[in-house]
């Protein structure tokens, strides 16, 4: 009977356990599925050497970035955007104001933001919204969009 090896997981696998742990798995489901993946690496003292290395300066690099984004959170909460568009009789918008156009009004006040970290839901009507910008992992800055409505020139 074959002896169980032990594997670092590059990645998180269902069932099996989280990126970084060291686990025993049976050597057929190593070769065969887990390193051709690119799930996991054989676990010897060179590997488990460089993995540590690895986590080391990723956790360097983290906490930089944390560093950095901690000031931008805290001024761009202090932010309200305003935006204009063209609205019907009711107060719904003629389409919607998209993160796209939520990132250029940021850019207008000096900020660089990708459109791809603010979460709001679909801006259909005029009003006031609250944008969520997620910086960093543990960073998010929570600013206004105010939406003005312009009538229908019709």
């Amino acid at each position: 009977m074959a002896r169980a090896l032990n594997v670092i997981l590059q990645k998180d696998v269902a069932h099996l356990g989280k990126g970084g742990e060291v686990v025993r798995v049976s050597p057929g489901y190593a070769r065969n599925f887990l390193v051709p993946q690119g799930l996991a690496v054989p676990a010897s003292e060179g590997n488990v050497r460089s993995f540590e290395h690895m986590k080391r300066i990723a956790g360097e690099k983290a906490a930089k970035i944390r560093a950095a984004t901690g000031d931008v959170a805290t001024r761009l909460g202090s932010v309200e955007i305003t935006l204009t568009a063209r609205v019907g009789a009711e107060g719904k918008l003629y389409g919607s104001i998209t993160t796209k156009d939520i990132e250029a009004a940021l850019k207008a006040k000096g900020f660089d933001v990708d459109r791809k970290k603010l979460t709001v839901d679909a801006i259909r009507s005029a009003g006031t919204y609250d944008v969520v910008a997620r910086l960093a992992p543990e960073i998010t800055a929570t600013f206004k969009v105010i939406v003005a409505g312009t009538a229908d020139a019709n």
